[in-house]
């Protein structure tokens, strides 16, 4: 006895269609979400729209098309889902390769604030001008924390001011680039006490700012803050009173 299969309907097709994009999507998020944007730098930076568009076209378009063009039997049907599935993957590599532009390569101290960097606001010319060799690549496992002073040297200084006028300020400038130890001793003495966070506005900042010290298991009396400045505003980055050391960003509006 012959069993005769019954032919897939187009709403399965696009259901199976469906769960691959969705297979992508927690690949291309993992990748985001993981690696070049770590909490949280992906609201901060402007990766959430760019990633709501991605696996917005991602998880639609693809099994949309797949519903209309699909019939069992249909001559040529391969070939119109191939196309559909290579037009889907390109517009994933395309979207990728947008947001790792975008992505922050550096989060740079200066004796102010904190600067988030991306990727895209780097120049190779003046990547290349980077004391040492790591400085010169930009980091594909999150953004790097370095620091960036302004040398005593006038001539040096003069051409910072000069590149500032032209829009780059000292945080774009690599050359520039040292290791985050070499500003401890002014970050220790400029943090601000997290207090002041907290008497702005006890009841939202406090769960924040208890959050934060817990995650990171710091003490109140022990952690100061500075500026964070993304491409949405300032934040805060939460910074050791006792040796310098930069303890990690929290997700909190700055008070200068």
């Amino acid at each position: 006895m012959t069993t005769t299969r019954s032919p897939m309907s187009r709403w399965k097709a696009a259901s199976i269609h469906l769960l691959c994009s969705v297979a992508l999507a927690v690949l291309a998020g993992a990748l985001v979400f993981g690696l070049w944007f770590p909490p949280p730098y992906f609201h901060a930076a402007g990766g959430d729209r760019l990633v709501l568009i991605l696996i917005g076209v991602d998880l639609v378009v693809g099994p949309l098309l797949t519903l209309i063009i699909f019939r069992s039997g249909k001559r040529g049907l391969r070939f119109d889902l191939a196309c559909i599935g290579l037009v889907q993957v390109a517009a994933l590599v395309y979207g990728l390769s947008i947001i790792t532009a975008s992505r922050p390569a550096f989060v740079v101290a200066t004796i102010r604030r904190f600067i988030v960097v991306p990727a895209n606001a780097l120049d190779e010319n003046d990547l290349a001008q980077a004391p040492t060799p790591d400085l010169r690549r930009l980091p594909w496992l999150g953004p790097k924390l370095i620091s960036a002073q302004v040398p005593e040297d006038a001539q040096a200084r003069n051409e910072i001011m000069q590149a500032t006028l032209a829009g780059k300020d000292i945080d774009r400038l690599p050359k520039y680039y040292a290791p985050i130890e070499a500003i401890e001793e002014q970050l220790k003495r400029r943090a601000k006490p997290l207090t002041r966070l907290i008497d702005q506005n006890p009841e939202a900042n406090r769960p924040v700012v208890e959050a934060g010290l817990k995650k990171f298991g710091r003490a109140l009396e022990r952690t100061g803050y500075m500026p964070l400045v993304t491409a949405r505003g300032e934040l805060v980055m939460l910074v050791d009173l006792d040796t310098g050391k930069t303890v990690g960003p929290l997700e909190l509006k700055s008070v200068d």
